[in-house]
């Protein structure tokens, strides 16, 4: 099976327009991940050049990325960027949803690859989640995690649905959340002698 990119629309784009990407602060917490990447496509030659040029301040100059082949269609031998070529690789044995860059100056950034179609509220999550200084997570687990919080979020939405169509009315909320508006506050009981004795009729 032979597949074909339409690469000439990512090519128009790519230029001026920034990679989507969210790094670690920098901490001597030693983590799995550098951070998250969101690319707009798949098509490594299209994507490729505005990720090293992100990364360029902070990692130095890239000169070799490794994939898996499972989500990227072509994987070229190498990339032109800003003034010298970059050489791309790739392992079946690599994590799918990780990209390895290796630079010049400051050696190896790991970094989860956020597939271009998902949802700007997913990707944010795993964005936030991979930039955490000093998990342990890998990307494979983020996205497992990820997945099962949209599905939980789905089937909340949907039991919403179905009560709506059942023709069943928001009671709206009960007392108690009505005089504390904060969801999830921890309460704490007040020792005997603080409590405020209510006075009734």
């Amino acid at each position: 099976m032979t597949t074909t990119l339409d690469t000439t629309a990512n090519r128009a784009l790519t230029p001026g327009i920034p990679a989507r990407l969210s790094l670690t602060p920098k901490t001597t917490l030693a983590g799995r991940l550098d951070g998250a990447w969101w690319p707009r496509s798949r098509d490594l030659t299209a994507e490729l050049p505005a990720l090293a040029d992100a990364l360029k301040g902070r990692w130095g100059r890239v000169t070799r990325v490794l994939v898996n082949p499972g989500h990227w269609p072509v994987v070229p031998h190498k990339v032109a960027v800003a003034g010298h070529v970059l050489h791309v690789g790739w392992f079946t044995e690599q994590d799918p949803d990780k990209i390895i860059l290796l630079t010049d100056s400051t050696g190896r950034c790991d970094l989860l690859v956020i597939p271009p179609e998902t949802e700007p509220a997913s990707a944010a999550r795993l964005m936030t989640a991979a930039a955490l200084p000093g998990s342990p997570l890998t990307a494979g687990a983020l996205m497992s995690d990820e997945a099962m919080t949209g599905r939980r979020m789905r089937e909340a939405r949907s039991s919403e649905d179905a009560g709506e169509t059942d023709g069943r009315a928001d009671p709206g909320p009960r007392p108690h959340e009505a005089a504390h508006p904060v969801v999830g506050a921890r309460m704490i009981p007040l020792p005997g002698y603080m409590r405020v004795a209510t006075w009734r009729p």
